[in-house]
């Protein structure tokens, strides 16, 4: 089964435009059901790891009692997007990709229980660290898909995906709740972009899995 255009934008109404399947498969005048099926598996993904990390957000800052059953959702979330991957990096792909995303958790907890500390020192540290983690999650997803994944364009998704969430942690710690809402807004809006890039880079570098 095939969608045209039309109807790939209609079956996947209230999501943003899937630009960058177009992208990955610009000559092609159609999406096939694999391709539609895969980017909405994606979007689901990276859309729980965004949900569970503004629940464990709330919950932290709160002192809430189901903070760790709520940081064990989100950490079960990175095993699931390594495994996503697997059929196409393999196991090693798929353990990789997990152990980086699980550090990328591990890693915001201490930033949040810096700031929520006031301990300047060790907020720059954890920072540091935080973000030279999504230097490290980008120079694998280059790697791994040279073409269709540039170095730099990685890097600046990744930070895009910090710089957002950081934002959105600090206006919710602070209780600046207008802008909390709009900076979960902005990483919603970029999760789904990222998505959709990743999903592209899938298909354009394995279009027989999805012919």
């Amino acid at each position: 089964m095939r969608t045209t255009r039309r109807g790939f934008a209609l079956a996947t109404a209230g999501l943003l435009t899937p630009f960058t399947i177009a992208r990955a498969s610009a000559s092609a005048a159609t999406f096939t059901a694999k391709q539609v099926a895969f980017q909405n598996a994606m979007r689901a993904l990276w859309e729980e790891h965004i949900t569970w990390t503004r629940l464990f957000i709330v919950d932290f800052i709160a002192a809430a009692p189901e903070q760790e059953a709520t940081k064990a959702r989100l950490l079960r979330n990175q095993t699931d997007l390594g495994a996503a991957v697997r059929p196409y990096y393999g196991e090693e792909g798929d353990r990789a990709l997990a152990k980086l995303l699980t550090d990328h958790i591990v890693l915001a907890a201490g930033v949040l229980a810096a700031a929520k500390a006031g301990d300047r020192a060790n907020l720059t540290t954890a920072k540091d660290q935080w973000y030279a983690n999504g230097n490290d999650i980008a120079a694998f997803l280059h790697t791994a898909n040279p073409v269709h994944w540039p170095l730099a364009g990685m890097r600046t998704m990744m930070r895009d995906h910090l710089d957002n969430t950081l934002a959105e942690a600090v206006a919710h710690l602070t209780g600046e709740w207008a802008d909390d809402i709009a900076a979960y807004d902005r990483v919603h809006r970029q999760i789904l972009a990222m998505a959709d890039m990743l999903n592209a880079g899938i298909v354009g570098q394995f279009p027989g899995a999805f012919a």
